[in-house]
């Protein structure tokens, strides 16, 4: 909205549906055509289709752009023109047929529309909670494109160089924090990714292209994981990896409950999921250790964690959030595999090594030593009591018993698999797809 106010226009906001409400505009403003970026999930192909038909029939022209990936989904395909399944074989394919990264110079200013055209303002949308839960929300995010990229040319003079080091420390400002501003499309992935290769051409501190390369290899990750649900909708809700179609994953709405609200015992996934309620968002390296205790440990279905992640994240982003959850869960495309479950202990102690992460998020084990802030249920007692820490009352125990939880989901996965090799050997159809190889890699 702030670029559109900058440049001599006013944005239109209605409400109803998005096909009767743009044409019933277009009959007020005399449009003769209408332009829009597309999307690639599937409801938002569903609604283009709509939207051209509905133009079609009134004689109005129409084109749709492809703003929000760096290449068309259905133009990168394997000789036997098949979609790709593998993240590296993808990418490759990407860079050979070249990135699409020109862009278009931003205008001086909009030919202004009848300001006469009725149009809703903010505050009807009733877009507020009435319970101020978003407080944190508000203070951690700046909406709008004047934003986005002020983010990217921080981003580019103090994160970019050590990116490839510093992207895995979640007490670190290690990353981007880009996604939220490229999935509402402030900012595109092709003027980021111009922005990214241009810094590395210009700049000589060293290492400077390999960081550069790393960051647009990420950028990659987000294009194959909207990539995927183009091709394989059914991702959006099923396992890529069919072998795992059935899998019998565990009900159970207490560690639920105790997951979403960070009250499991285990401190890096309880900062992380505390860290998600406020701000909105998580530090990767945390999203994929509280998903593999949910869908590991715990073994509870991974569409439980990618709906509370859905509901959470001011970055919720179909395609991406489908990908990284399945890829946790060992399902997806690309995946780690079902014997790779994350220790958050020792998973901690690697990458929060000081508890700074903890500490801000967990203020009640503040007073902890280094050495004992990432597993309070292995702390002395007397270590403790001088935290002024009960476990049970200031901070719960343990919902699981990690050691033998891990035994359990790796016999749980080994017993399927086996069924399901024996399924496939009877004769039943049975997708068991070599290429689905494992990449080891992850970015949310």
């Amino acid at each position: 909205m702030d670029g559109i106010k900058s440049r001599g226009n006013q944005l239109i906001i209605r409400q109803g549906d998005t096909v009767e409400t743009l044409i019933e505009l277009c009959r007020q403003s005399d449009a003769d055509t209408v332009n829009w970026n597309h999307l690639h999930d599937p409801l938002s192909l569903r609604l283009d289709n709509r939207l051209i038909a509905a133009l079609d029939a009134q004689a109005i022209e129409h084109r749709s752009f492809n703003g929000n990936l760096l290449l068309e989904p259905k133009t990168v395909l394997n000789k036997s023109a098949k979609p790709y399944r593998v993240f590296s074989a993808f990418w490759k394919a990407c860079q050979q047929r070249g990135l699409s990264l020109d862009t278009i110079a931003v205008p001086d200013n909009m030919a202004a529309n009848d300001t006469t055209l009725a149009s809703l303002s903010l505050d009807q949308l009733g877009l507020l909670p009435n319970i101020p839960w978003d407080n944190g929300l508000q203070a951690t995010w700046q909406a709008g494109e004047s934003q986005a990229y002020r983010m990217l040319d921080e981003f580019c003079e103090e994160g970019l160089q050590t990116y490839s080091q510093s992207r895995d420390y979640p007490a670190v400002p290690g990353t981007s924090r880009l996604s939220p501003h490229l999935h509402f499309g402030e900012i595109s992935a092709r003027q980021v990714g111009a922005k990214i290769q241009a810094y590395g051409v210009s700049n000589t501190q060293p290492g400077i292209l390999n960081a550069c390369e790393h960051y647009l290899r990420e950028l990659g990750w987000r294009e194959f994981a909207h990539y995927i649900l183009f091709h394989f909708p059914d991702t959006a809700h099923s396992p890529f990896n069919q072998k795992y179609t059935n899998f019998p994953y565990r009900k159970d709405s207490h560690t639920l409950a105790a997951w979403n609200k960070g009250q499991t015992g285990f401190p890096i996934v309880d900062a992380g999921m505390r860290e998600l309620w406020h701000t909105g968002s998580m530090h990767n390296r945390v999203r994929m250790i509280v998903a593999s205790l949910l869908t590991k440990h715990a073994q509870i279905h991974w569409l439980e964690g990618a709906r509370w992640f859905w509901d959470t994240l001011v970055d919720a982003d179909l395609a991406s959030n489908t990908m990284n959850w399945q890829w946790v869960a060992g399902c997806g495309v690309d995946a780690s595999p079902y014997f790779r479950i994350f220790n958050p202990i020792s998973q901690s102690k690697k990458f929060d090594p000081r508890g700074t992460y903890l500490r801000q998020w967990l203020p009640e084990l503040s007073r902890l030593p280094d050495r004992h802030i990432h597993a309070p249920c292995l702390t002395p007692d007397e270590i403790l009591t001088e935290a002024g820490i009960t476990l049970g009352k200031t901070y719960p125990h343990p919902i699981l018993d990690l050691k033998q939880s891990r035994e359990q989901a790796l016999t749980s996965y080994r017993r399927h698999i086996l069924q399901r090799s024996e399924i496939k050997q009877s004769g039943e159809e049975f997708t068991d797809d070599p290429e689905l190889s494992v990449s080891a890699r992850s970015s949310w």
